[in-house]
């Protein structure tokens, strides 16, 4: 593989990285929720979905969707609807102690998996598989599933750089689990952002995605 094709790569993949959308929105909220340990847990489990993604458009999954709008769409749909629906669940915290329901830790599986799950349902990951990464994948220049694993690589290092970052510096607020009100009023903040998130995302890719 070229180095310029490379830089390129990851040029493109820190620019999609680092705008706003539903993993960002999560990372985000599990560790001002959370803390920074299950941000980074977050982390992870956005990491392994890029991982499946890569796969999938190895594999031709992306092909698959290319030619089936319809199954693009339910994908798109899929992926606003459960972001918003964890998003309505915060938002509809009520006051309590800080034990309660809607205050409690989260195991850090429950978060690996809801993170993961939300990169496998992010439309912004479809958008960026299904129209940047097969233009770097060239049977010219080697093993495709070679490519795919150097390329899926530059994703990871990306996203744990630019996502473990946000995590290390939102989830030093362990103040919060001292002032349950405060974390309250987070929990719907957050809530709030993950539906315009969802919102604005399903907008977007549903409106690139038709022309």
């Amino acid at each position: 593989m070229h180095y310029a094709y490379l830089w390129m790569f990851f040029l493109v993949v820190l620019a999609v990285v680092l705008l706003p959308g539903l993993d960002m929105a999560f990372v985000l909220g599990s560790a001002l929720v959370g803390g920074r340990r299950q941000g980074l847990v977050a982390v992870a489990g956005i990491v392994a979905g890029g991982f499946c993604h890569v796969a999938a458009a190895a594999l031709g999954v992306g092909a698959l969707l290319r030619v089936m709008p319809s199954a693009f769409n339910a994908v798109l749909l899929a992926g606003a609807l459960y972001m918003a629906w964890i998003g309505w669940s915060l938002l509809r915290s009520r006051p309590g102690t800080s034990t309660s329901a809607a205050l409690a830790p989260v195991a850090a599986w429950t978060t690996f998996r809801r993170a993961a799950l939300t990169n496998l349902l992010n439309p912004k990951a479809y958008l960026f598989m299904l129209a940047i990464f097969p233009q770097f994948i060239n049977g010219e220049r080697g093993p495709v599933w070679l490519q795919a694993v150097v390329l899926g690589l530059i994703i990871a290092i990306t996203q744990l750089g630019v996502y473990g970052g946000l995590a290390s510096l939102a989830g030093g607020g362990g103040w919060l689990a001292r002032r349950p009100r405060a974390a309250l009023w987070l929990h719907r903040g957050v809530g709030l952002v993950l539906v315009l998130a969802a919102v604005w995302t399903s907008a977007t890719g549903l409106a690139r995605a038709s022309s």
